[in-house]
């Protein structure tokens, strides 16, 4: 059964930092772009990071860049993002996605051209 597991999630205060997992099962991402995308209370789901499998290639929101940094481990099987210097506004259910066809080159792969998607974990950055 193909799916998709994040983790990592919680409370953290801000400037802190937190590691999602986004962990695959029942196929390989080899073949895949993984994307990363977030979702606060009354606002509609962004992209915040991909990366190609293949390639290598990585994208990030203009406001993500610098502070997320996205990482496969394709042995395990599992994408990370790393989050530093976390603020209020990255509070969100984070969701990790997978693409055949986005390249994830010079973009963030639209949410709309996913194929399957995690459950998604909360995180909150709270003073």
């Amino acid at each position: 059964q193909l799916q998709l597991v994040e983790s990592g999630g919680g409370l953290v205060q801000p400037g802190g930092s937190l590691r999602l997992s986004c962990a695959a099962s029942g196929f390989s991402l080899d073949d895949f772009s993984i994307g990363w995308f977030r979702q606060a209370p009354g606002k509609e789901r962004e992209g915040v990071s991909c990366i190609s499998a293949s390639s290598g290639s990585t994208n990030y929101a203009d406001s993500e860049k610098g502070r997320f940094t996205i990482s496969i481990d394709n042995a395990k099987n599992t994408v990370y993002l790393q989050m530093n210097s976390l603020k209020p506004e990255d509070t969100a259910v984070y969701y990790c996605a997978v693409d055949l066809d986005c390249t994830c080159s010079g973009y963030v792969c639209p949410s709309r051209g996913m194929d399957y998607w995690g459950k998604g974990t909360l995180v909150t950055v709270f003073s």
